[in-house]
Protein backbone atom coordinates (compact mmCIF):
# COMPACT_ATOMS: atom_id res chain seq x y z
CA UNK A 1 0.00 0.00 0.00
CA UNK A 2 2.78 2.50 1.19
CA UNK A 3 4.62 1.89 -2.56
CA UNK A 4 1.27 2.74 -4.46
CA UNK A 5 0.28 5.81 -1.87
CA UNK A 6 4.18 7.54 -2.08
CA UNK A 7 4.25 7.91 -6.10
CA UNK A 8 1.31 9.63 -5.90
CA UNK A 9 1.78 11.78 -3.43
CA UNK A 10 5.13 12.54 -4.57
CA UNK A 11 3.39 13.41 -8.07
CA UNK A 12 0.62 15.69 -6.30
CA UNK A 13 3.28 17.56 -4.37
CA UNK A 14 5.47 17.95 -7.45
CA UNK A 15 2.10 18.95 -9.29
CA UNK A 16 1.21 21.21 -6.99
CA UNK A 17 4.55 23.15 -7.28
CA UNK A 18 4.55 23.18 -10.69
CA UNK A 19 1.33 24.84 -11.24
CA UNK A 20 2.73 27.39 -8.63
CA UNK A 21 6.01 27.72 -9.75
CA UNK A 22 7.04 26.28 -13.09
CA UNK A 23 10.87 25.15 -13.40
CA UNK A 24 12.47 27.26 -15.42
CA UNK A 25 16.30 27.19 -17.68
CA UNK A 26 18.29 30.40 -18.17
CA UNK A 27 19.50 31.37 -21.95
CA UNK A 28 23.13 31.11 -20.01
CA UNK A 29 22.40 27.64 -18.81
CA UNK A 30 21.25 26.61 -22.19
CA UNK A 31 24.42 28.45 -23.89
CA UNK A 32 26.71 26.29 -21.45
CA UNK A 33 24.95 22.76 -22.16
CA UNK A 34 25.05 23.64 -26.12
CA UNK A 35 28.61 24.35 -25.52
CA UNK A 36 29.31 20.97 -23.71
CA UNK A 37 27.10 18.68 -26.17
CA UNK A 38 28.74 20.33 -29.39
CA UNK A 39 32.10 19.25 -27.62
CA UNK A 40 30.89 15.70 -26.63
CA UNK A 41 28.84 15.21 -30.11
CA UNK A 42 32.42 16.61 -31.65
CA UNK A 43 34.37 13.87 -29.23
CA UNK A 44 31.78 10.91 -30.58
CA UNK A 45 32.51 12.02 -34.14
CA UNK A 46 35.84 11.28 -33.62
CA UNK A 47 35.83 8.13 -31.85
CA UNK A 48 33.63 7.23 -34.98
CA UNK A 49 36.04 8.00 -37.42
CA UNK A 50 34.30 10.96 -38.76
CA UNK A 51 36.42 13.68 -41.00
CA UNK A 52 34.87 16.40 -39.87
CA UNK A 53 35.41 18.23 -36.64
CA UNK A 54 33.53 20.43 -35.30
CA UNK A 55 33.80 23.13 -32.27
CA UNK A 56 32.07 25.86 -31.04
CA UNK A 57 33.51 29.62 -30.05
CA UNK A 58 30.45 31.53 -29.46
CA UNK A 59 27.10 30.52 -28.35
CA UNK A 60 24.38 33.00 -27.58
CA UNK A 61 20.80 31.80 -27.54
CA UNK A 62 17.48 34.58 -27.96
CA UNK A 63 14.36 32.89 -26.01
CA UNK A 64 11.17 34.45 -27.05
CA UNK A 65 12.22 37.30 -28.87
CA UNK A 66 9.07 39.55 -30.16
CA UNK A 67 7.17 36.92 -27.67
CA UNK A 68 7.11 34.39 -30.02
CA UNK A 69 7.70 30.71 -28.83
CA UNK A 70 11.02 30.08 -30.59
CA UNK A 71 14.75 30.14 -29.94
CA UNK A 72 17.09 32.38 -31.98
CA UNK A 73 20.74 31.01 -31.60
CA UNK A 74 24.23 32.93 -32.99
CA UNK A 75 26.71 30.58 -33.45
CA UNK A 76 30.37 31.26 -34.39
CA UNK A 77 32.85 28.32 -34.73
CA UNK A 78 34.89 26.56 -36.73
CA UNK A 79 34.25 22.83 -38.94
CA UNK A 80 37.25 21.12 -40.01
CA UNK A 81 37.73 18.35 -42.40
CA UNK A 82 40.84 16.01 -40.64
CA UNK A 83 42.45 13.97 -43.68
CA UNK A 84 45.34 12.67 -44.29
CA UNK A 85 47.68 14.36 -41.78
CA UNK A 86 45.82 17.65 -42.59
CA UNK A 87 43.27 19.99 -41.20
CA UNK A 88 41.34 21.84 -43.28
CA UNK A 89 39.49 24.54 -40.90
CA UNK A 90 36.31 26.86 -42.00
CA UNK A 91 35.05 29.51 -39.87
CA UNK A 92 31.58 29.45 -39.47
CA UNK A 93 29.13 32.00 -38.17
CA UNK A 94 25.51 31.07 -38.50
CA UNK A 95 22.21 32.85 -37.09
CA UNK A 96 19.53 30.23 -36.51
CA UNK A 97 15.89 30.19 -35.57
CA UNK A 98 13.93 26.57 -34.26
CA UNK A 99 11.27 25.95 -31.64
CA UNK A 100 12.00 24.09 -28.63
CA UNK A 101 10.17 20.60 -28.03
CA UNK A 102 10.40 18.68 -24.96
CA UNK A 103 11.28 14.40 -25.49
CA UNK A 104 9.40 13.21 -22.62
CA UNK A 105 11.17 10.03 -23.38
CA UNK A 106 14.74 11.30 -23.70
CA UNK A 107 14.08 14.27 -21.41
CA UNK A 108 15.69 16.64 -23.09
CA UNK A 109 14.99 19.90 -25.60
CA UNK A 110 15.74 19.93 -28.80
CA UNK A 111 15.31 22.50 -31.28
CA UNK A 112 13.07 21.58 -34.45
CA UNK A 113 12.02 23.55 -37.82
CA UNK A 114 15.33 24.89 -37.85
CA UNK A 115 15.31 28.14 -40.48
CA UNK A 116 18.81 29.86 -40.97
CA UNK A 117 18.24 33.46 -40.46
CA UNK A 118 22.28 34.47 -41.58
CA UNK A 119 25.33 33.15 -42.42
CA UNK A 120 28.58 33.20 -43.07
CA UNK A 121 31.62 30.99 -44.13
CA UNK A 122 35.42 31.86 -44.24
CA UNK A 123 38.47 30.40 -44.84
CA UNK A 124 41.73 31.39 -45.27
CA UNK A 125 43.10 28.01 -47.47
CA UNK A 126 41.01 28.95 -50.55
CA UNK A 127 39.19 31.76 -52.19
CA UNK A 128 36.21 32.36 -54.18
CA UNK A 129 32.68 31.04 -54.47
CA UNK A 130 31.42 29.41 -51.29
CA UNK A 131 28.29 28.67 -51.79
CA UNK A 132 29.01 24.59 -52.26
CA UNK A 133 31.06 24.96 -48.76
CA UNK A 134 28.36 27.05 -46.79
CA UNK A 135 25.50 24.78 -48.16
CA UNK A 136 27.51 21.59 -47.01
CA UNK A 137 28.09 22.92 -43.72
CA UNK A 138 24.56 24.61 -43.08
CA UNK A 139 23.32 20.93 -43.60
CA UNK A 140 26.16 19.25 -40.99
CA UNK A 141 25.39 22.02 -38.64
CA UNK A 142 21.62 21.61 -38.90
CA UNK A 143 21.64 17.78 -38.86
CA UNK A 144 23.94 18.03 -35.78
CA UNK A 145 21.36 20.52 -33.76
CA UNK A 146 18.18 18.62 -35.06
CA UNK A 147 20.19 15.67 -33.36
CA UNK A 148 21.73 16.82 -30.16
CA UNK A 149 19.68 18.68 -27.47
CA UNK A 150 20.46 21.98 -26.05
CA UNK A 151 19.53 21.12 -22.71
CA UNK A 152 18.82 17.36 -21.06
CA UNK A 153 17.16 17.38 -17.23
CA UNK A 154 20.03 16.42 -14.72
CA UNK A 155 18.85 13.09 -13.53
CA UNK A 156 21.31 13.28 -10.25
CA UNK A 157 19.19 16.58 -9.34
CA UNK A 158 15.60 15.67 -7.19
CA UNK A 159 14.28 18.31 -8.60
CA UNK A 160 14.31 17.83 -11.89
CA UNK A 161 14.28 13.92 -12.10
CA UNK A 162 11.04 14.30 -10.26
CA UNK A 163 9.95 16.95 -13.15
CA UNK A 164 11.20 14.11 -15.71
CA UNK A 165 8.84 11.50 -14.42
CA UNK A 166 5.64 13.77 -14.55
CA UNK A 167 4.08 14.69 -18.14
CA UNK A 168 6.09 17.93 -18.65
CA UNK A 169 5.64 20.49 -21.48
CA UNK A 170 7.65 23.36 -22.03
CA UNK A 171 6.65 26.84 -22.64
CA UNK A 172 9.02 29.90 -24.38
CA UNK A 173 9.24 32.64 -21.87
CA UNK A 174 11.68 35.81 -23.06
CA UNK A 175 14.85 34.21 -21.75
CA UNK A 176 13.84 31.45 -20.61
CA UNK A 177 12.60 27.71 -21.09
CA UNK A 178 10.31 27.00 -18.72
CA UNK A 179 8.63 23.05 -17.82
CA UNK A 180 4.98 22.93 -16.89
CA UNK A 181 2.75 19.72 -16.47
CA UNK A 182 1.54 18.88 -20.20
CA UNK A 183 -2.16 19.74 -20.69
Amino acid sequence: MRRVIFPVLLAALIGGCASLSPYSVSESTLEGQLQTAVRNFDQEQLKAGSPLGMSLSEADITLGPDGREVAVLDLAGQVSLNMMMTRLPVDIYLKVEGAPVYDSEEKAVYLRRLQLLDSRVESSLFKGDLKPVTDSVMRAVSQMLETVPIYRLDESDFRQRAFGMLPMDIRVAPGRLEFVPAE
